[in-house]
């Protein structure tokens, strides 16, 4: 497989050729997870969270609560450890039952065993009460957990759901309120029991999924949960015995690289595609269509496999949210720009709800991308800003300060409504 055309078919397959095109409807986040197996969640929200990133590049209009609702209102989806804590199709929650069982015989079960008077008190008041979260108990004393010291009624409350006999009923902000997992779940789908090599051989396929092109190694944050390396190797093997997976080189990437077997039809378009350009005169067309431009959520599938990026796009790229401010490159929280399939920049936007703005703190291109060059680049980064501040709710925005970007913001300001600070 040629560069050009792995480029392609994760642009399609990524439901980014073109961009939001999805409708603002529950279906749509659905197509979304049912396509990625998962949704990264992580709780900072600077620019969105990082699933609702993820769902506003490929829906139209999209707004959180769309989410929330098959979260907590429908349960269609639920929270569940499997690369980190993610979303998952709640139709698969037999295949995910494995972090219940080990939560149960690590170190979940071993604190409810110290704390068990407390996690008898917690279940009987839920069981009562309904759902709660911990500031509905009186502070107990301060115990070791995972990252540190943390109020003992909290670790109990997490451990009770990292073992399965709690479930997140809804999320105020970042506090969660769990519930009786026979509450949020029916009784049938809880009582499915599925032999454990085969709940790993679903997470190790979920992988797959997500990314759409993941080789057989790289990074171990994609790996977690399924076990070592040998059993990895050897439940791959049978996904490709049971013709799941599909065995690709791609060009200028180190070892096989594994797709999807019902993602061939894709793979096909894509080498369509770039068959009928000829001399560049019909280039750029992912999907047969103008070429979108979309940003990225650190955590998007498309940017699992970092190790890939500079080979793939000629694009390096680290979430620097946890790195010191004095040794980051690009910023705090910054999106990777997706324009066709290519990845030619990154913008650090800042959603300030009281103003109801989005401000831009950083906004920077790849070598030899210049956007105001770049056919129909400004039309397709002023939809990507408008859609921005439809999901941020906002009401216009702050271009960067400087002169640097002054052109590229004057174009597009035709159809988004920019606020420029006055220079001291």
């Amino acid at each position: 497989m040629s560069l050009a055309v792995a480029r392609r078919f994760l642009a399609i397959r990524h439901l980014l050729a073109p961009p939001r095109a999805l409708p603002a409807e529950p279906e749509s986040v659905m197509a979304v997870v049912d396509r990625f197996g998962s949704l990264q969640f992580d709780p900072l929200e600077v620019a969105g969270r990082n699933h609702d990133l993820v769902l506003q590049a490929r829906i139209a209009g999209y707004r959180r609560e769309l989410t929330d609702e098959l979260l907590y209102g429908r349960r269609l989806l639920f929270e569940a450890n499997n690369k980190a804590l993610n979303l998952l199709p709640t139709r698969e929650l037999p295949y995910y039952r494995i972090t219940w069982d080990h939560g149960a015989a690590g170190r979940a079960g071993q604190v409810l065993a110290q704390q068990a008077p407390l996690a008898d008190k917690v279940l009987a008041t839920i069981e009562a009460q309904g759902p709660r979260c911990s500031g509905d108990f009186e502070r107990e004393e301060a115990i070791a957990w995972y990252w540190g010291p943390t109020t003992a009624v909290r670790a109990v409350l997490e451990a009770l759901a990292e073992s399965g006999r709690l479930g997140l009923a809804r999320r105020v902000g970042n506090r969660r309120y769990y519930d009786l997992v026979e509450r949020l779940f029916p009784a049938d789908l809880l009582e499915v029991r599925v032999p454990e090599r085969e709940q790993r051989r679903h997470k190790l396929l979920s992988r797959y999924r997500a990314h759409g092109l993941l080789g057989t190694s790289g990074s171990g944050e994609l790996w977690p949960g399924i076990g070592p390396a040998a059993l990895r190797a050897e439940l791959r093997t049978e996904l490709l015995d049971r013709g799941e997976l599909v065995p690709f080189t791609v060009e200028g990437l180190k070892g096989q690289r594994l797709l999807v077997a019902d993602e061939l039809p894709l793979l096909a378009q894509a080498e369509r595609e770039l068959t009928h350009e000829v001399d560049g005169t019909v280039a750029f067309r992912p999907g047969d269509a103008a070429p979108g431009c979309s940003f990225l959520a650190p955590l998007d599938p498309l940017l699992w496999d970092r190790e890939a990026l500079v080979p793939l796009y000629g694009f390096d790229y680290r979430w620097e949210v946890y790195t010191p401010a004095a040794k980051r490159r690009w910023g705090y929280y910054v999106l990777p720009i997706l324009f066709g399939d290519r990845l030619v920049g990154r913008i650090e936007p800042r959603v300030d709800r009281a103003g109801k703005a989005v401000r831009i703190l950083g906004l920077s291109w790849e070598a030899g991308f210049d956007p105001l060059a770049a056919p129909g680049f400004a039309p397709a980064f002023a939809d990507a800003l408008r859609a921005y501040l439809h999901f941020g709710n906002a009401d216009c925005l702050t271009p960067p300060s400087g002169s640097v970007h002054r052109a590229l913001f004057d174009a597009v300001s035709a159809e988004v409504p920019v606020r420029r600070v006055a220079s001291s």
